[in-house]
């Protein structure tokens, strides 16, 4: 009788636990669903407005430049400190359109490098964002202890680059992009565990499409980042 009891125990035990990974699952590919068809959504944008001379005269020889650079921040800042009191729709919408306006501010790319360059770079970029998040996915290791040193390393990046924008050093911005490669890989993996972290938590089905969101926000900043930071390295100028 004991042992019975034992054996239904695990049982039960082992449901449970193939439950939460087939949701865990369930809920990561939401996630990269999200961050791929934003990064889609980032790519034909920026082609169709890199494709178009009269409408990237417009956009950035115009007051409108600084409306495209700025507006995605706003977004960003609008989710981070409204998300509670938005709908899911509205979340959703708020995340496409900043994708969509990332497109347009990163057309100025596809006049500056190659294309072939830009994809050679971009297949790198995600072979390496793979490999971290896979590793974030299914390593035991507590990988928050290094949040707090890519976050510190993230603000120091973000400084120089304001520097540098004076200085216009071509050692210092080498420096910053090899840094910015190292700081985003990590930040793969932290995030991805974070994202892995926060399905744990018993939520309410629309505040768990919110956290979806966000955290596909999360891991489209540090893809977008590592590829522009990778793009310093391998990306063949225009003549």
């Amino acid at each position: 009788m004991a042992f019975e009891t034992l054996r239904r125990t695990a049982t039960g035990a082992e449901a449970r636990s193939i439950g939460i990974d087939l949701g865990l699952r369930s809920y990561m590919l939401r996630v990269y669903n999200y961050m791929g068809s934003g990064l889609a959504l980032t790519g034909i944008v920026s082609l169709l407005v890199a494709s178009n001379e009269a409408l990237m005269q417009t956009l950035f020889n115009s007051g409108l430049m600084w409306v495209v650079l700025l507006a995605p921040l706003g977004l960003v800042l609008l989710l981070s400190f409204r998300i509670q009191k938005m709908s899911l729709g509205a979340v959703q919408a708020t995340f496409w359109a900043y994708a969509a306006l990332m497109g347009a501010a990163l057309a100025p790319i596809f006049v500056v490098y190659t294309g072939a360059s830009i994809a050679r770079t971009f297949f790198i970029c995600a072979a390496t964002f793979a490999g971290m998040s896979l590793y974030a996915y299914t390593t035991e290791k507590d990988l928050s202890g290094i949040g707090s040193f890519l976050i510190m390393g993230l603000w120091g990046l973000i400084l120089a680059s304001l520097v540098n924008l004076f200085m216009q050093s071509s050692m210092l911005q080498f420096v910053i992009s090899a840094a910015g490669v190292l700081i985003f890989t990590g930040l793969t993996a932290w995030d991805t565990q974070k994202i892995k972290t926060m399905y744990l938590e018993d939520d309410h089905p629309e505040i768990a499409g919110k956290k979806a969101v966000m955290g596909a926000l999360a891991l489209y900043m540090d893809f977008l980042n590592l590829f522009l930071m990778l793009l310093r390295f391998f990306g063949e100028r225009r003549d």
